[in-house]
């Protein structure tokens, strides 16, 4: 049986590199996605928009409290994520190295999902 993980990507605030630096780095996540759908552990994955783009929600009493921006202020926010599923955590951490290589100098946290 397997046991879906979540591999969160985490970047710098600031602005993307540029292209000449992002779009071979781009071309070897892409092949990576798909080495991971023909082996069939990828579930989905995307990228998200900046954390100045978030809307925070929080219920206090009867209200619901809106903030702008991220829940948390940090030098790094999550810029995308992969949802795979693997046999055990050593085939998680596995396909999280090999995530790790292709976006260096970038961190990933490789977690488990609740079911």
């Amino acid at each position: 049986m397997t046991q879906k993980y979540l591999l969160s990507i985490y970047q710098p605030d600031g602005e993307a590199p540029p292209p000449e630096v992002l779009d071979p780095i781009m071309a070897d996540l892409a092949s990576l996605n798909e080495e991971m759908r023909a082996k069939g552990v990828w579930v989905f994955a995307a990228g998200l928009h900046p954390p100045s783009t978030a809307t925070v929600l929080r219920t206090k009493d009867d209200d619901v409290l809106m903030t702008d921006g991220p829940f948390a202020e940090g030098k790094e926010h999550i810029g995308g994520f992969t949802v795979i599923q693997a046999a055990d955590l050593d085939e998680a951490l596995e396909w999280g190295h090999r995530l790790a290589g292709v976006l260096s100098p970038l961190s990933i946290e490789v977690r488990p999902l609740a079911s």
